[in-house]
């Protein structure tokens, strides 16, 4: 039998070659994606091409995509452990056409690699396709033909089906098309509804007999309403097979969690309980639930997602707990989870080199939330007990959700481990009403963990006016042309004035427009830098010199692929198009901005040097008055910690040293070292920043602008130092004349303090302790007088106090 890892490259090298290219698997966090909170398929990465907001160098690819349902549409959480199927973290084998071979050669090279590469049996093979059930839509006669055409094929095994299980759409609007699904028949022994009355397997039915392993997704259409749908113009292949299904079959076990991929880790938990073989097959439920979250864990952690109280964070702490809990059921009680992520390592690493490169912070992240959750899980599980007791004796059956969420803002148990409780006892929880409460704390905690909707609404338009630029030849191949490296100035022609979401051949003064140049120097804000801010105006060049006009450019941005537009207000004249403009970047804001992205790196370095590898940069903000970097860590930094890091920063920047930029594959600069920020979005060619120095090297994935030498970043200094959520550091700072101002302000306010106590701002210490110490002693004096005149009065009432009825009374 072959291993999961051989049938993995296998895919793999089949489809090289046929000649794609291999893409390596994006991060979990999906780059530049904020509608998802978790890449979920193989597709995401490549979803900009099929929206058309950007392009690739190749037609063909293919890869082997980490993926993760854990929340929303896709939300496979409940049924892990249940099942023999489903995971929380697993893999996506997958190849893409973007328009180039169709349904033919996509057809064909499926049934090649099943029947001939892997040795599927043709009589277990069934396929389906396309037929609208409301006959609306186009039956896929192509896919059918295409399928019938396979040598062995049984036709009959060829079936129709509708919209749910056979058309594909991204959204209500956008890239969408028919899908061909491919079913293997495992047999009847496969049928786990046997002794259901009535019951008969099926492809799509209920049982486990017909498994989906390939879903061939035929993108044809773009959809612009409810009812309409407009052939692309391109038209591309989007696959996908889940790795593990796929595995189980090649190796035919009867459960995904019986394969090479999972026995190593249920081993391994075996070794730790001490479980018999039976012992094991009787806990089958906990030691699936475990070696699924370990590895999900480990990937997470991996992939810069810590344990914490929102959103992606929220999602790795929530499976962390969940699997100690079940370990817990089969006395696992000391931390754990490490030994299996360390079994996970070695068997992943080899193709996840950043499982091993990533080591020691998915061990200690993991073994301190084990920790943090044993402190407080007992008095958490009896509360919910008592909970949950009250709950029977009124006759109800429901938790509400503000309690739910009051369990984990104060014990730390998530949503899906109350759940899990609950639902032992026969009752359920309010999960919207727990959402709900999360989300009011979010709010009032002022933490912003939204994941906005985006679509590619408005991307038509905008293609179409490059379309147009491109066959008169106002743009090249390329579209415009971008480099905000060397070009703080250019000249072009106005080729389009966007008001409004509306081109307009002229604007007026007041307009807020979009500008099209034929090349720019302006940065599109990417990598937490923010867009330059300028000015355009028209050139004397022109022709037309008594009319002059002017656009402040305060932001860009970029709709679709190969378009770059500048956002500004008009502020005089009226620009049309077809106008000789100059386009000038502000170059003392864009020279700030520049000593804050290099400073960040210089912080990052430092960080890591001070704290440790495991200190990893989970966002940032670079602009012209100031730097702001999250990391990860899991407490506050020390006055300690952070003056060895702002005089580390110092340091390298008096050191004066060069930045070596240059550009290399995505792939080699990973593997070279070069650190690979999570969230953030790299093509196959990859610019890196790198700044050596004799104490501390800075290695990054960079594509922003950065100061030639680190001398140039000027004085450094942090301004203050925070939480922004559980795990999460954030230090801001200032470079640069910002922190010369800075200093220079603190100095004259230090002089002016100086001044009042009447001595030097060097003596300002001793004398503040001087004052405190006095102020000190006359409190305490203070303190004595007061108890004195207290008692003194205490003595004259007691003298005068009145007899009621021979009874002495004070009031």
């Amino acid at each position: 039998k072959m291993s999961g890892a051989e049938i993995r490259q296998a895919y793999i090298d089949f489809f090289l070659e046929n000649g794609h290219t291999f893409v390596p698997s994006s991060s979990l966090v999906p780059g530049g994606d904020e509608t998802l909170l978790f890449t979920n398929s193989g597709m995401v990465q490549f979803k900009d091409i099929f929206l058309g907001t950007d392009t690739r160098p190749y037609k063909r690819a293919t890869n082997s995509q980490k993926c993760m349902r854990v929340a929303g549409k896709h939300n496979d959480l409940e049924d892990v452990g249940q099942d023999d199927t489903h995971h929380t973290f697993f893999e996506m084998l997958g190849n893409w056409s973007f328009g180039d071979y169709y349904k033919p050669e996509a057809i064909a090279w499926a049934w090649e690699l099943l029947t001939e590469v892997w040795g599927f049996d043709k009589v277990r093979i069934w396929t389906t396709v396309f037929k609208d059930e409301k006959g609306e839509i186009a039956t896929d006669q192509e896919a059918f033909s295409e399928w019938s055409k396979q040598p062995g094929i049984n036709p009959d095994q060829i079936l129709f089906f509708g919209r749910k299980d056979n058309f594909w759409e991204m959204a209500e609007t956008g890239p969408c098309g028919p899908s061909s699904e491919i079913h293997y028949d495992r047999g009847e022994r496969y049928c786990d509804l046997k002794d259901v009355p009535g019951h008969v397997c099926q492809v799509n039915g209920d049982c486990q007999r017909w498994v989906e392993i390939w879903n061939l997704v035929f993108i044809q259409y773009n959809r612009t309403s409810a009812t309409r749908l407009d052939p692309l113009p391109a038209r591309h292949v989007d696959t996908g097979m889940g790795f593990d299904r796929i595995v189980s079959i090649l190796q035919d076990v009867d459960s995904n969690y019986k394969t090479d991929q999972f026995t190593p880790l249920m081993n391994r938990i075996q070794e730790l309980t001490g479980d018999t073989a039976s012992q094991r097959q009787a806990n089958f439920t906990p030691y699936r639930v475990i070696a699924d979250h370990a590895r999900a864990a480990t990937f997470l952690i991996a992939d810069g997602v810590i344990p914490g109280n929102l959103g992606r964070n929220y999602v790795c702490r929530m499976i962390i707990r969940r699997a100690a809990r079940f370990g817990g059921k089969i006395g696992l009680s000391e931390p754990f989870l490490a030994s299996i992520a360390e079994v996970v390592i070695e068997h992943y690493g080899n193709f996840y080199p950043e499982l091993v490169r990533s080591q020691s912070a998915i061990l200690a992240n993991l073994t301190s939330e084990e920790q943090r959750f044993q402190r407080t899980l007992e008095s958490g599980v009896t509360k919910l007990g008592l909970l949950l007791d009250k709950l029977e004796d009124q006759g109800e059956n429901t938790l509400p959700g503000d309690l739910v969420f009051d369990l984990y803002a104060t014990y730390g148990l998530p949503l899906e481990i109350t759940r899990d409780i609950a639902r032992e006892q026969n009752l359920e929880v309010d999960e919207q009403g727990f959402l709900d409460a999360m989300e009011e704390h979010r709010l009032a905690s002022s933490t912003r963990d939204a994941f906005v909707q985006t679509s590619g609404e408005g991307v038509e338009l905008y293609r179409d006016m490059l379309m147009k630029l491109q066959n008169d030849g106002s743009l090249g191949i390329d579209g415009v042309a971008y480099n905000p490296y060397e070009w703080l100035e250019v000249s072009g022609h106005l080729l389009a004035i966007f008001r409004d979401g509306e081109p307009v051949s002229q604007a007026q003064p007041g307009d807020l427009v979009e500008v099209l140049l034929p090349r720019t120097g302006f940065y599109i804000e990417s990598g937490g830098q923010v867009s330059d801010s300028g000015v355009i105006f028209s050139s004397p060049g022109s022709g037309e010199s008594t009319r002059y006009w002017e656009i402040q450019i305060t932001d860009m941005h970029k709709p679709a692929a190969g378009v770059i537009m500048h956002i500004g207000r008009v502020t005089s004249g009226k620009p049309k198009v077809g106008d000789l403009a100059v386009a000038r970047v502000d170059a003392p804001r864009r020279m700030d901005i520049m000593r804050n992205h290099t400073a960040t790196h210089l912080l990052h370095a430092e960080l890591r040097e001070v704290l440790g590898e495991h200190a990893r940069q989970a966002g940032s903000l670079v602009a012209p008055d100031r730097l702001r970097f999250d990391f990860t860590h899991p407490q506050a930094l020390s006055r300690e910690q952070l003056d060895r890091i702002e005089a580390g920063v110092n340091q390298r920047v008096l050191a004066n040293n060069g930045l070596n930029i240059s550009h290399k594959p995505l792939q080699e600069a990973i593997d070279g070292g070069a650190i690979a920020l999570f969230g953030e979005k790299y093509g196959e060619t990859v610019r890196t920043i790198t700044i050596d120095d004799d104490q501390l090297s800075s290695y990054e994935l960079c594509g922003g602008t950065h100061v030639e030498e680190t001398g140039e970043v000027g004085l450094f200094l942090i301004t203050s130092e925070g939480s922004v959520a559980s795990g999460i550091r954030r230090i801001e700072a200032v470079t640069g004349q910002y922190a010369y101002n800075l200093v220079r302000n603190r100095t004259s306010l230090l002089r002016e303090t100086a001044s009042l106590l009447d001595t030097s701002p060097e003596q300002l210490p001793e004398k503040t302790q001087e004052l405190l110490d006095s102020n000190h002693q006359a409190g305490s004096q203070l303190k004595k007088l007061r108890q004195d005149l207290a008692n003194f009065r205490l003595l004259r009432y007691l003298e005068r106090m009145p007899v009621i009825n021979n009874i002495p009374v004070l009031t």
